[in-house]
């Protein structure tokens, strides 16, 4: 009777641990893309969405303008798999542009606003942090859309059309943008929210 009771726990341990298993696994089968500077990405930007995305069991590939090591503001060391010129955004469920002072290089990259304006008609998640959001207005799609960046660039958003809203995360349809490393983990998890749905 006590082996029976033992079999049983075992048993139950194993049936809830699956359980959990299949409900931390809510992105499975997803694919994001999260595009870092060259240089100078901010790393709490990346890794804290990155790894929680992972935890979520989405794919996430890192592109780039180039495929030589990225090392960002506080010494994290990145080789990206993908150049931006690369991405297929049909491939993938969600474009991510992580922030950093390096980021500055996408604001006007004629490459990424044609993939943000692909991204955008198709329906796919967007998510820019810190002063990536400049890009997407720089873009065009922010116009009329609430929206957040790190505070000295809310005139940028504003000039292109976009409803600054001031807040740690915003999100705007399918649309969402952060302030800065402190809005990292909120920022992913308004991410996942969105996949969810998709």
């Amino acid at each position: 009777m006590k082996r029976i009771s033992i079999l049983l726990a075992v048993l139950l341990f194993i049936s809830f641990g699956a359980i959990y298993d299949s409900q931390a696994q809510t992105l499975k089968g997803k694919e994001i893309v999260m595009i870092i500077a060259s240089s100078k990405f901010r790393d709490e930007e990346f890794k804290i969405p990155y790894d929680l995305f992972r935890a979520e069991g989405a794919k996430v590939v890192i592109a780039s303008s180039s495929l030589r090591e990225s090392v960002g503001m506080l010494g994290t060391k990145l080789r990206p798999e993908k150049l931006i010129s690369q991405i297929d955004i049909g491939s993938f469920d969600a474009l991510i542009l992580v922030g950093g002072i390096g980021a500055t290089e996408y604001w006007n990259n004629k490459t990424v606003h044609r993939l943000l304006r692909e991204a955008f008609n198709k329906g796919k998640v967007i998510g820019a942090i810190c002063i990536s959001p400049v890009t997407l207005a720089n873009a065009g799609i922010l116009k009329e859309k609430r929206a957040t960046v790190w505070p000295t660039e809310a005139s940028r958003l504003r000039a292109k059309g976009a409803i600054y809203t001031g807040k740690g995360v915003e999100r705007d349809g399918d649309i969402i943008t952060a302030n800065g490393p402190k809005s990292a983990s909120a920022f992913a998890n308004k991410i996942i929210e969105a996949l969810r749905h998709k």
